[in-house]
């Protein structure tokens, strides 16, 4: 036990980490390593022999050291029963844990892309794997890490893309259906699991611009080769190839979450998820951020009735269809909505939209109407 948290103090003493991350935190709580149980999420399942209190114990001494000598360090568990007080505080008798990884989330997203075809999607299903954590317990949001992208498996872009993304990609050829779609999909999928599914946003080096290639180290079954143990991180940067335009959508992401703060916020409010139209709108923030999402393949909907919560004006802050992110560029980013007095979907005021298919807005509110 010494060893262990001496290890804890030696990594951000030494090393001067930002934190840890705990692999396979599940098969440390439980006498059965979590083996053959499937969890069903009710507390009687966790407080129980079956727990291993020692490991619990442990895991509480980790956190203490790691936050006591440095308070600025972060933990994250990776753990999939679902356990309870993983991440409270130690003083109300949880793990003390910061955050833990929302591990459904990329396995929601890779079945989806392997398994359905687009016009199946159920975004009532999408919607409820991205709300669906513990209460006060806060998760890193993730639409893909190194499990989709090692060898064997394949990222989000090149299920999307597939062959294309070797052959298709060049700003200078006409975009194939395929590239077009998953330029789309790619900016929405991402958008929605950092905007909805937790309270941190996990990058996967290379994802933030759609990188086609797996990772594999050298190991015997490839004769210790190189050739996939890198990140071609070239590739956005070269204006002919449309990886730009991804990643000019990551930074977009990013510098939007900065702004308003979505990830702190504790107010979210999910008003439609529409399983004819494929439409998800929802609120999230303190500055009256509204996200509407629009998954179907091919209907885009003039004069869309979307609710919000609070009167006044809106702008335009991210448009996936700009074409500053190579979108179709069916929407202008300068429109601005002024707010009805008309119930919707359960909110207070309401105004209507063009939503076009395949697409994400993100309106902010810029001032409000008395």
């Amino acid at each position: 036990m010494r060893f262990l948290l001496s290890n804890i103090r030696y990594w951000l003493e030494e090393f001067k980490f930002d934190g840890f991350r705990f692999d396979g935190v599940s098969s440390m709580l439980y006498h059965s390593h979590g083996i053959g149980h499937a969890f069903s999420g009710t507390y009687n399942e966790y407080f129980g022999l079956a727990t291993d209190t020692e490991s619990f114990n442990y895991l509480q001494l980790a956190n203490y050291v790691s936050q006591t000598l440095y308070p600025e360090s972060i933990t994250i568990a990776e753990e999939v029963s679902g356990m309870p007080t993983l991440c409270r505080p130690i003083a109300e008798g949880g793990a003390g844990f910061d955050y833990r990884l929302a591990m459904a989330i990329p396995d929601v997203w890779i079945k989806l892309l392997k398994e359905k075809q687009d016009e199946d999607w159920n975004v009532g299903d999408i919607t409820w794997t991205l709300i669906n954590r513990r209460w006060s317990e806060k998760n890193i949001a993730y639409s893909e890490s190194h499990d989709q992208a090692l060898v064997g498996d394949k990222t989000i872009a090149h299920w999307l893309f597939d062959s294309d993304i070797y052959t298709h990609m060049s700003v200078l050829a006409e975009r194939t259906p395929r590239v077009e779609r998953g330029l789309a999909l790619h900016k929405m999928i991402r958008l929605l699991t950092y905007a909805l599914g937790g309270e941190g946003w996990l990058n996967f080096e290379g994802n933030e611009f759609g990188h086609p290639e797996w990772l594999d180290f050298p190991r015997a079954g490839n004769n210790d080769s190189y050739h996939y143990a890198r990140r071609l991180f070239y590739l956005p940067e070269d204006d002919t190839l449309r990886y730009k335009y991804l990643n000019a959508w990551d930074q977009a992401m990013n510098a939007c979450e900065e702004k308003y703060k979505w990830l702190s916020a504790t107010n979210t409010f999910l008003s439609r998820r529409h399983e004819g139209d494929k439409v998800v709108v929802f609120e999230r923030g303190d500055h009256g951020l509204l996200f509407i999402f629009n998954f179907h393949t091919n209907k885009s909907f003039a004069d869309y009735r979307i609710g919000c919560g609070r009167c006044g004006k809106y702008k335009v802050v991210l448009n996936s269809d700009s074409k500053s992110f190579d979108g179709l560029g069916r929407t202008s980013d300068k429109q601005v909505f002024l707010s009805e007095d008309i119930k919707w979907d359960e909110r207070p005021f309401s105004f209507n939209v063009y939503t076009p298919c395949r697409s994400v807005l993100v309106l902010a509110l810029t001032g409000d109407v008395n």
